[in-house]
């Protein structure tokens, strides 16, 4: 029988997906403990925001400010407003997707997802900065003579723009997504950030149908 797909759509600094991780994190576990219906979890980074050397605006730090009390509200996410005094933020998130794709590689994709968001959300550590990709490789005991060779490179920078196309082709473009792909067809499940139940419900429904 052909394995189905779900592809889970997302961006290391998209403070939605750091809202959403602990209930994707059950919906995951029990996909995984449950190795009968084949079901293969696909991460796709989706490229929040391209390279941008620019400070980002105030108005833009107080939206996406107001973004973060509003998730913290609905969700009780912590978030560490810290960052804004610290940093000079930008709108960049290409750098941290580009360290995704590298810790993949040196086999430790999820690892580097959580180390950017906890950087990013609680530690006020600002991932559009290459150096601190870098000091949490180090912090993760990679090769870090080959995680900057892969963040540099011409090759995975193309590999970062190939995915984000993918994601665009399967309708990801806002995160995070989630879509369940059997058969060439594809088709996107509602993303409950409360409920991971409910989505369990439903890649049931979708498996048993392919059956």
């Amino acid at each position: 029988m052909e394995q189905s797909k779900l592809y889970y759509v997302h961006d290391p600094m998209c403070a939605w997906c750091w809202g959403y991780k602990p209930t994707w994190n059950r919906i995951e576990q029990a996909l995984i403990h449950n190795e009968a219906h084949r079901l293969e979890v696909v991460y796709l980074v989706g490229g929040l925001a391209e390279d941008n050397d620019q400070a980002m605006p105030m108005e833009m730090q107080q939206q996406i400010t107001s973004y973060w009390q509003k998730i913290e509200r609905y969700l009780g996410t912590q978030f560490n407003y810290d960052f804004w005094r610290d940093n000079t933020p930008r709108r960049s998130t290409y750098p941290a997707c580009r360290a995704v794709l590298a810790a993949r590689h040196l086999g430790a994709e999820k690892a580097m997802i959580t180390a950017i968001q906890q950087g990013y959300y609680l530690r006020a550590l600002n991932p559009s900065d290459n150096a601190v990709l870098i000091q949490l490789a180090e912090e993760l005991q990679l090769d870090v003579f080959q995680f900057r060779q892969l963040l540099a490179s011409k090759a995975l920078n193309q590999q970062l723009h190939s995915e984000i196309a993918l994601a665009r082709s399967i309708g990801g473009c806002s995160f995070p997504s989630l879509f369940f792909q059997h058969k060439g067809v594809v088709k996107e499940l509602a993303v409950e950030y409360q409920d991971a139940e409910q989505t369990l419900r439903e890649i049931r429904l979708l498996l048993d149908k392919r059956e």
